[in-house]
């Protein structure tokens, strides 16, 4: 079972940008399909964007396109996601998480492991 471990969150001005990453212990990390989802506050959680195994291909909400860049290295079994521009909209809890399957998917029932969140908080 792949534990995941979100880090970098923060406050920021809006305008402003903030990396997330996201650490995995398992070492078949390069099979899995990543994701970023987030939750704010009285809403429920929603897909960001996500990476394919060998991150050749990648996948983005259209509310983060242009301004959020989703990464991964696999030597180091983490997956990143770089946050440019961001706007106060983005304030949620950001969670990584792991899909056994290739395909990348944009609903969190079919993600397998999820990490705890990392809160970014983004200010007027």
């Amino acid at each position: 079972q792949v534990q995941l471990v979100e880090s970098g969150g923060g406050l920021v001005q809006a305008g402003g940008s903030l990396r997330l990453s996201c650490a995995a212990s398992e070492r078949t990390f390069s099979s899995y399909t990543m994701g970023w989802f987030r939750q704010a506050p009285g809403k429920e959680r929603e897909f960001v964007s996500a990476i394919s195994r060998a991150g050749a291909t990648t996948y983005y909400a259209d509310s983060v396109k242009g301004r959020f860049t989703i990464s991964r290295d696999n030597a180091k079994n983490t997956v990143y996601l770089q946050m440019n521009s961001l706007k106060p909209g983005d304030t949620a809890v950001y969670y990584c998480a792991a899909r056994l399957h290739p395909m990348l998917k944009v609903i969190e029932g079919d993600y397998n492991y999820w990490g705890q969140g990392t809160q970014v908080t983004v200010s007027s």
